[in-house]
């Protein structure tokens, strides 16, 4: 266990508590599935979280943070967001909009900077 998946099990953890949510991988799994709009996640993968072997991919992180009463950088990363990281402010995106950064953000890193450049090389040809 790294210290990323670590810290972020114990701040969920802790806002489980917060919440009087008991931090039960059963419990959270009807609580989370109902609110999630994709293939239902497992207890499995949610134990997974809490006992700090993974942290969930962002369309799942939001769902989590909502249910916890958080924004989603803050179950994330703890505290203030980053320079930076507030200046999307995601609720103002369509639902597709998401979907397709939630998709963008569980690519690998070679094709995430793929697709920074076509976005890049796309916006460069409508201002020109």
């Amino acid at each position: 266990m790294d210290k990323e998946k670590a810290a972020f099990a114990a701040r969920l953890r802790a806002a489980l508590e917060a919440k009087g949510i008991e931090a039960s991988a059963a419990v959270i799994e009807k609580r989370f599935n109902s609110r999630y709009g994709g293939a239902a996640v497992t207890a499995q993968a949610i134990s997974g979280w809490l006992n700090g072997k993974s942290i969930p991919k962002q369309d799942k992180l939001r769902v989590l943070a909502a249910l916890v009463g958080l924004e989603p950088h803050e179950l994330q990363f703890g505290g203030k967001p980053r320079v930076g990281e507030a200046a999307l402010a995601w609720e103002s995106l369509s639902a597709p909009d998401r979907a397709t950064m939630d998709a963008y953000l569980g690519l690998p890193a070679p094709q995430r900077k793929l697709v920074r450049e076509l976005v890049a090389m796309l916006a460069a040809g409508i201002r020109a």
